[in-house]
């Protein structure tokens, strides 16, 4: 696996499936509490249709976080020193990587929860160094429109693993719980309050660039929810001046849209919705 050393002297580990021609280059940021290679079925179908997928995991996560931590899985999410804005700044130094390797290609900045916070303070300031924007499981980073605390409070009567917030699908509940690599994503446990509320904040007036966004979220989301990500989206529009918006909120799906019952469909219109945009793009 390939690493790259941070600003800090982190060692961060990344993964990258490339295809041979690819219409564009997707970024992939995860949540807290998990790590890229759990999104391996979304790679797959990205592949499939044409797509390179770098991820990295991020300080604190995955293979990032055991290196990091000298294998102590009970330090996994803690992000380390420099914190928040340092593991933004690593996201951003893999930008670099894939840009340098390929700077003739479109980049999808595509960011799940945790990792589509940081894409959008990301996009805050350099919207000129990507292509389009995807979020999944996100919300307006603002007081009323983001939960915080006890994510799996409204579902923890579906069960007892403590990850029914996830998805509809009891398998994902049974393998978030047996996977020593996940870790509950209790934010303010885990950054402490500075760096919790760094996390909050709106999409900037006049980005850099007019990016094609994508938001998906499941409308039984605690995290935010459909009246959040309609909140979001309309700042996109009247605060960025982004022109091309689509929100898909599908009916009853909880946090993790990649991994509900209903994954498929999901998955299935992120790939068109990359394709309207990226179908003709010229093969690196």
């Amino acid at each position: 696996m390939p690493t790259f050393t941070d600003e800090q002297g982190v060692a961060i580990t990344y993964y990258v499936w490339p295809v041979e021609r690819p219409r564009a280059i997707v970024q992939l940021l995860h949540g807290v509490g998990e790590y890229a290679k759990r999104y391996e079925h979304v790679v797959g179908r990205l592949n499939a249709a044409g797509y390179t997928v770098y991820a990295d995991d991020h300080r604190g996560h995955g293979q990032t976080g055991l290196d990091q931590w000298g294998g102590d899985r009970s330090k996994l999410g803690r992000l380390g020193p420099g914190g928040l804005r340092a593991t933004i700044e690593s996201v951003r130094q893999l930008t670099r990587i894939i840009r340098d390797g390929h700077p003739d290609i479109p980049l999808v900045l595509l960011g799940h929860s945790w990792g589509s916070l940081m894409a959008q303070m990301i996009i805050n300031r350099h919207a000129d160094e990507y292509d389009a924007l995807v979020l999944t499981g996100t919300a307006y980073r603002m007081f009323g429109s983001m939960a915080s605390g006890d994510l799996n409070k409204r579902h923890k009567h579906l069960g007892t693993t403590g990850y029914e917030w996830l998805s509809r699908d009891t398998a994902v509940h049974a393998a978030a719980a047996s996977d020593p690599l996940m870790v509950d994503a209790k934010v303010m446990t885990l950054f402490g309050v500075a760096d919790s509320l760094r996390l909050l904040g709106r999409p900037a007036k006049a980005l850099a660039r007019d990016l094609p966004l994508l938001i998906q979220i499941g409308s039984d989301d605690p995290l935010g929810g459909e009246k959040s990500v309609r909140t979001l989206a309309s700042a996109y529009a009247k605060r960025s001046g982004l022109t091309d918006i689509t929100v898909q909120v599908y009916p009853e799906a909880r946090h993790e849209v990649f991994n509900e019952l209903n994954k498929d469909e999901v998955i299935a219109d992120l790939a068109a919705w990359l394709d309207a945009r990226f179908g003709n793009a010229p093969a690196g």
